[in-house]
């Protein structure tokens, strides 16, 4: 009996196998009669095969590279026509309708020789409007969203700086933290979103997270250098449930990509203002299917104000295989080391003064990145798609200085400074899988995503030496009694599910839900030293408190967009979806003079929304106009108050204020005027911009004092960039304008006090303009450029700092200029 059961289940099972892998090979069998082919072969004029051309299928929104011997091939899901671009470096674009039926496609490009400037940005201008954010990209998903992208092609800007006021001119509403170091780190926000070290955006290099810890500590202390960019993409809104749940949403920095050529060298050296000199020289190339970018970039300069000197050393590199048309693998590794020497803040009376003083010479910054990336993509076939991408950090950060929150008070050599270390060391694996499918005849996809994250970090906060030096050494010794230590570790864990779905409704409507599951659990391990002293200086308690601060917490979060285009290259676009914000290692313990944080703190929690329309007409304007709201609970901000530990100090306090709404208008509009009223001269290009942002706020209700009905900090009113930009044959030119309106830098809207020769950290951030220029001319192989940022050298700060590199007011940089001599090979 025994042994006929054990025949009857061998039966069973291999009947079920044979019927499963029947209705596996009825699945490919119908998947492979529904594809059909588009392919051909690539050649010059004089017959030659042309290899790795970019080929664009306008009408399905994809791209591919032809191989070796110039052979492309174009899986599509139905017959038809299609309008495909093919594109390579010295030749000129082709656009070219083709059909499924053709065989045996013979593709000629035009070899152009000695185009000028203008002529070859045009070339790139029309192949970045391809390549621009797509309703879907690989395994991401962007219908309905608020998108936007940066071409670094396309600028002439200060690149060798970071000059983010240039760079990211064409970006609505964003405001930025201005420094003097050279462009080392980027700060930016917006939408009444802190923009201290960007730390509201999800902040991500070739798709990779580079902050500090994307849970505890989301600050990126490392700006991905300009000058090997090709493009950033800034993707707000719903998309947050992509690429995690923060307010901001996502900042994407994609590196240049290798050079067709077997071997391209590029070398890039700027001098400017206050000692500035730069190097950045790359190296580049492909050979059959392996290719490889790589960069160092160096960076000196002392500042504007005395006391703020800078070193930095940039390293990148990057090498690819190409195993087949399917499957490709990518390795990414970044270092960077930077020693900054800063200059502190100034109260009121000193900026009014002379906005280039410092009364801070002993203050030092200094941090080491080392990020790794391993990315595997694959393409089952022409519509599934799937991603994996393992990346790692292993950094540091240490401060050392005199944080007095009486700013005014001179540093006294001799005396003890505070010491701030922190170590970041995480993990993490992201994989995607996106499959497109029909519904009536229209394309729908749905995409679906894990991320796992794990870190282990420590902060370090103690007495440091009394000398003048860059010494992060903790002076225990030589400071026994020093009031502000603490030793913690901070081991987080994140696990995250997320999925969205086109549903494609018409051919021009699409609807597309989205959700996020999270699990997070944020850890604060450690001890702080509590010392008390009578007014001779004696030591009245002296003891040791321990802390093991666990928040551990499972929500889901839910979205969705909405894309209707009624026509060609227009898209009206609507999205709401949820969003979290979970407390940072400083918001769980930190040890400032001038900042207080509520032992209760919690997480934010809110709503973001767009309504708008976009796109071209014709191809002389090209516009983006919307309406936004974010909607916060539990807001986390700052106000002024007395030190609730019983001082008479006054503190900025931090705490959960209460409910707060941000609404506004934001509007992009970019004309171009050549195409307008030159058409006939290919060697000339201007264009004009405008970049406008009216925004509103408001706290709606709150249990902190005098809070309800204040307006939301970092929030301008008013926050506009216009500009224009000029070229003819190798010679082009750019003028920028920017304005931004008064804005408050705490909850409780304290007014701006020109008398105030101690604090500085309190008050309002004034309303400011400022005037860029910059320019370049190009002969064979060479570039110079040039330009002068605050031509109007225009005395204005954009931020009051209540730590480093501060406390007080930053002020932002006096007239500079630059010139940049590049060399490609």
């Amino acid at each position: 009996m025994k042994h006929s059961t054990t025949k009857l289940g061998y039966y069973l099972l291999t009947t079920k196998l044979k019927d499963f892998s029947c209705i596996l090979f009825l699945l490919f069998t119908i998947n492979s009669f529904s594809q059909n082919k588009i392919s051909g072969v690539i050649t010059d004029g004089n017959g030659n095969k042309i290899p790795l051309v970019e080929v664009y299928n306008k009408t399905s929104g994809t791209k591919y590279l032809s191989n070796s011997k110039g052979e492309f091939s174009i899986e599509s899901d139905k017959s038809g026509n299609y309008e495909l671009v093919f594109y390579k470096g010295n030749y000129a674009v082709l656009e070219k309708t083709v059909s499924t039926s053709e065989e045996s496609i013979v593709i000629v490009l035009d070899k152009v020789t000695s185009l000028s400037e203008v002529v070859i940005n045009k070339q790139k201008e029309k192949i970045f409007a391809l390549n621009k954010l797509k309703d879907i990209d690989e395994t991401a998903i962007y219908a309905g969203k608020k998108t936007e992208v940066i071409s670094l092609n396309k600028l002439t800007a200060n690149k060798a700086t970071n000059n983010a006021r240039q760079i990211f001119a064409q970006v609505v509403g964003l405001t930025i933290n201005e420094s003097s170091d050279g462009g080392l780190q980027l700060s930016i926000g917006g939408r009444g979103l802190d923009p201290n070290r960007t730390s509201n955006f999800n902040t991500r290099q070739n798709g990779y997270d580079i902050s500090a810890d994307v849970l505890g500590y989301p600050e990126s202390y490392y700006a991905t250098p300009t000058e090997a960019l090709e493009e950033i993409q800034v993707v707000r809104g719903a998309a947050s449930l992509q690429y995690g749940t923060q307010f901001g949403g996502l900042v994407n920095f994609k590196l240049k990509t290798p050079s067709k050529k077997p071997f391209e060298f590029t070398t890039r050296n700027t001098i400017g203002s206050y000692g500035l000199f730069t190097n950045f020289t790359s190296l580049s190339g492909t050979k059959d299917k392996f290719s490889y970018y790589t960069f160092y970039n160096y960076k000196q300069g002392n500042g504007f104000r005395s006391n703020s000197e800078f070193e930095s050393k940039n390293y990148f590199g990057n090498l690819n295989y190409q195993f087949n048309d399917k499957t490709s693998l990518h390795l990414d590794y970044t270092y960077f080391d930077y020693l900054a020497q800063q200059a502190g803040g100034l109260t009121d009376v000193m900026f009014n003064d002379n906005p280039t003083q410092s009364n801070r010479t002993r203050n030092w910054f200094a941090v080491n990145w080392n990020l790794f990336a391993l990315r595997l993509k694959h393409k089952f076939n022409a519509t599934a798609d799937f991603s994996l991408q393992l990346f790692g950090l292993d950094a540091s950060r240490k401060a050392v200085g005199y944080r007095s929150n009486r700013v005014s008070n001179p540093d006294v050599v001799g005396t003890e400074r505070d010491l701030i270390v922190g170590a970041f060391v995480n993990w993490g694996a992201e994989a995607r899988f996106l499959k497109r499918y029909k519904i009536k005849e229209n394309t729908s996809a749905f995409l679906i995503g894990t991320k796992y994250y794990q870190s282990e970090n420590s902060g370090i906060q103690g007495p440091g030496s009394s000398g003048s030096d860059a010494n992060f050494d903790v002076a225990d010794a030589e400071f026994p009694f020093y009031a502000n230590q603490s030793n913690y570790t901070y081991p987080n864990l994140n696990l995250s599910v997320f999925g969205e779905n086109i549903f494609k409704i018409t051919p021009n409507f699409s609807v597309t839900p989205g959700f996020r599951f999270e699990k997070i659990k944020t850890q604060a391990e450690g001890s702080y030293r509590k010392i008390n002293l009578d007014l001779a200086g004696n030591v009245i308690l002296d003891e040791t408190k321990f802390e093991n601060n666990i928040k551990d917490r499972n929500f889901v979060l839910l979205g969705v967009g909405l894309s209707y285009k009624p026509q060609n290259r227009i898209e009206f676009y609507g999205n709401v979806s949820q969003n979290y914000r979970s407390v940072t290692f400083n918001d769980i313990r930190t040890v400032s003079p001038s900042q207080v944080i509520d032992e209760d703190i919690t997480d934010e929690k809110g709503y973001t929304s767009d309504i708008g329309i976009r796109g071209q007409i014709g191809d002389k304007v090209t516009f983006d106009a919307s309406v936004y709201g974010l909607y916060y609970d539990d807001k986390i901000g700052e106000y002024e108050t007395r030190n609730p530990n019983g001082s008479a100090a006054i503190v900025r306090f931090r705490d959960n204020i209460g409910t707060a709404v941000t609404y506004g208008f934001e509007t992009m509009f970019d004309w171009s005027l050549n195409k307008t009223f030159f058409k006939q001269n290919d060697n000339f290009v201007w264009n004009v911009f405008s970049n406008i942002a009216i925004t509103n706020s408001e706290y709606l209700k709150s249990e902190a004092p005098n809070i309800e009905g204040n307006k939301v900090e970092f929030v301008p009113l008013y926050n506009i960039k216009t500009g224009t930009g000029i070229g003819y044959k190798n010679f082009i030119s750019s003028v920028q304008f920017t304005y931004v309106s008064s804005q408050f830098t705490e909850a409780n809207n304290s007014k701006t006090d020109s008398s105030d020769n101690t604090y500085g950290i309190f008050g309002q951030i004034p309303a400011y303009y400022v005037a860029d220029f910059s320019t370049s001319y190009k002969w064979q192989n060479w570039k110079l450029e040039a330009g002068i940022t605050n031509f109007t050298n225009n005395s204005y700060f954009t931020r009051r700092a209540t730590g480093y590199p501060g406390p007080g007011i930053i002020p932002s940089d006096t007239r500079t200029f630059y010139t940049t001599l590049e060399f490609v090979f």
